[in-house]
């Protein structure tokens, strides 16, 4: 294996590795090319064709068969497996995301292109994603570079839905796919129907999801109350990709979750209350259109990306309130192809952030805007087989518009590195600084008061660091870094404070013909104004996570067609040494067990059997909000839960 090709490779020990071993069923002949462990890289470099970059030596991919899991599941299971990517929240509608301690919401999060981070209420989420329509995800961790957009201050995360070639069969003009669903636990039933299909270039597909339940119960008996599922998702595409590579695309989405909930979405109870409901009638949306020659290979290899995505949150009762935030985005850019794995990416973007809240009960109608002017270009180079750098940098301009008209104007420039260097065959390190200008980003309009006045607000700047190591001998992949997050000038409402997140991840992968097991590890410390940060000090921008540890083991059973396999998450009890904490965070150890099989007379079928959380452990998860307090009673994670799903493919 060259230097170069295992740092392909290494981009995929931390979360899926291993799956490189799942080729082939069980004759002779597949165990055979399971040894074949170059072939799942190679897939994904084709499509993100930066796989192997410096500035993508963090970052994290999720395969094919790891997604195909999480299709009747939630944003928890997409990134079950990898520590150092917390989901909390038990619902799809609260799940915040925190990568190495940050929360998603300073990330660059697209869809499609489309840019996201729509925030509007800080007791749901931002980020609600269905993934029965992802494709591919892709997180890059702590360093974003230059042409991940604005607004990434420690890192990006790139979602891609589904397209109708991938659901079609070869030979086929039209195919698609049925899901059925079942967990007892809430007695939840779920489907989902794709369809799609390809025709002299052109090529379309439709996808409609519902699931709709019961309050589910927790590890030791009690029924969490407004935790029913009732969600519709939607996905439509249409494209075209001409014989000279020339493609063309539209597609738009939607997600909504209109419920029951409690009064704090994200929250079990407040001072011991859970019972008292109210409606949550939400709706997330994205729309993209994208141009791009996937044929080009020359220096002319332009892209052209549009989008809108939107986040409205409705409460009726009690104040009639209306929350709707969105974000318009365009990127024009060109891919300059050196020779070999040299590349330069240069081009211009912008984005239109607004966040409005508006209650006519009240009168009330309140509105931040932000528009974002940026130029970039960055550098992927490998000098040497063993050397691969990365260097960029971005100028943005701001006009931010607040409350009652007040204006301000901020411009900054970003700059980032990276490197990897392999000392042997077998061994490398790896390293990335960032500095990034932030900007003044729009507040979550409920907390809008007709009073704020912005005259002391400052633009913020996140300033990251990563180093890290990667051995890879053999069949066993380890790796780890340690890595820092600051920004400075992070916007509270009217005012300024000082965010850090600082820690550790660890991870080891071991694939073997039939099988393979992966651990990972990650610890993280996040403090505000340069001390221990509670949970609600850091909202926002993060949370206290502490050490957290996942295990995976998968297993053919040598019958043709069945797999088994299982996983483990930990959380170690944790002091957040902050003084607005009234709690220390208990620890929990979670295990589940899944059993797959698609009989070789009809591998257009696949039945999938699992038990999560066997044990019935009572917990919420460490990324979920409140538990370092008295008063709030958590948002308790489902107990032993059975689901049975079945996927036909046609």
């Amino acid at each position: 294996m060259r230097p170069c090709d295992g740092a392909l490779t290494r981009n995929f020990r931390t979360l899926f590795l291993g799956s490189v071993a799942t080729i082939g069923a069980g004759t002779a002949e597949a165990q055979d090319q399971r040894y074949v462990f170059d072939l799942d890289p190679l897939l994904v470099e084709r499509r993100d064709t930066f796989s192997g970059a410096a500035d993508r030596a963090t970052s994290m991919y999720v395969s094919d068969l790891e997604l195909e899991r999480a299709r009747t599941g939630d944003l928890k299971d997409v990134f079950a497996g990898i520590a150092s990517v917390s989901v909390g929240g038990a619902l799809p509608l609260t799940q915040k995301i925190y990568i190495n301690g940050v929360d998603m919401l300073n990330l660059g999060v697209t869809i499609d292109g489309a840019a996201q981070n729509n925030r509007a209420f800080h007791h749901v989420s931002a980020n609600a994603i269905d993934p029965g329509l992802l494709k591919q995800v892709r997180v890059d961790a702590t360093v974003s570079p230059a042409d991940a957009g604005p607004y990434a201050l420690a890192g990006s995360v790139v979602f891609e839905t589904v397209d109708p070639e991938d659901v079609v069969p070869e030979g086929q003009n039209v195919g698609g796919n049925l899901r059925l669903g079942y967990s007892d636990n809430g007695a939840t039933q779920q489907g989902a129907l794709t369809l799609a299909g390809v025709h002299q270039g052109f090529s379309w597909l439709g996808y409609v999801k519902r699931a709709e339940g019961d309050d589910y119960q927790s590890g030791d008996g009690t029924t969490i109350l407004g935790t029913a599922a009732d969600l519709y998702s939607y996905l439509g595409k249409i494209a075209y990709q001409g014989p000279e590579g020339h493609r063309f695309e539209l597609t738009g989405q939607q997600l909504e979750d209109q419920e029951l909930r409690q009064f704090r979405a994200n929250f079990g109870g407040l001072g011991g209350v859970v019972d008292n409901l109210r409606l949550y009638d939400t709706t997330r949306s994205s729309y993209s259109f994208s141009y791009e020659n996937v044929l080009a290979d020359g220096l002319w290899d332009p892209k052209l990306s549009l989008g809108y995505s939107e986040s409205e949150i409705i409460i009726p009762d009690p104040w009639d309130s209306n929350g709707r935030s969105g974000t318009w985005s365009a990127s024009l850019q060109n891919t300059f192809n050196l020779g070999g794995n040299n590349t330069v990416v240069a081009g211009i973007d912008h984005q239109k952030r607004f966040g409005n809240y508006t209650s006519p009960t009240f009168g009330e109608d309140y509105r931040e805007e932000s528009k974002v002017y940026g130029i970039f270009a960055q550098a992927r180079l490998e000098p040497t087989d063993r050397l691969n750098l990365s260097f960029g940098a971005r100028f943005d301009h701001q006009e931010f518009t607040g409350l009652n008209t007040a204006s301000l104007d901020n411009s900054g420039m970003s700059s980032n590195i990276s490197a990897t260097y392999w000392l042997s065959d077998t061994f490398a390190i790896r390293g990335g600084l960032s500095s990034v200008f932030g900007g003044i980003d729009i507040e979550d309009n409920y907390t809008y008061l007709p009073s704020w006045t912005y005259a002391t607000l400052e633009p913020s700047r996140a300033k990251n660091a990563t180093l890290g190591f990667d051995w890879e001998p053999g069949m066993l992949k380890l790796g780890g870094e340690i890595f820092v997050t600051q920004i400075d000038n992070a916007r509270s409402g009217i005012s300024n404070f000082d965010f850090e997140s600082r820690g550790f991840n660890l991870g080891a992968t071991y694939g073997w013909s039939s099988g393979f097991a992966r651990a990972t590890l990650s610890h993280s410390d996040v403090e505000v104004n340069g001390s221990p940060s509670d949970t609600y000090s850091a909202q926002d921008f993060g949370a206290p996570l502490g050490t957290v540890m996942a295990f995976e083991i998968e297993q053919d059973t040598g019958l043709d067609g069945l797999r088994v396999g299982g996983g483990l998450d930990i959380a170690l009890d944790y002091s957040t040494d902050s003084t607005g904490s009234e709690l220390d965070l208990e620890g929990y150890e979670v295990v589940s067990l899944f059993a797959e099989y698609t009989p070789p007379a009809r591998q257009n079928l696949t039945i999938r059997a699992e038990i999560s959380n066997l044990f019935d452990t009572e917990y919420a998860d460490r990324a979920s909000y409140g538990a370092d307090y008295l008063s709030v009673t958590t948002l308790k994670e489902p107990g032993r839960t059975v689901s049975l799903v079945a996927i036909a493919r046609f």
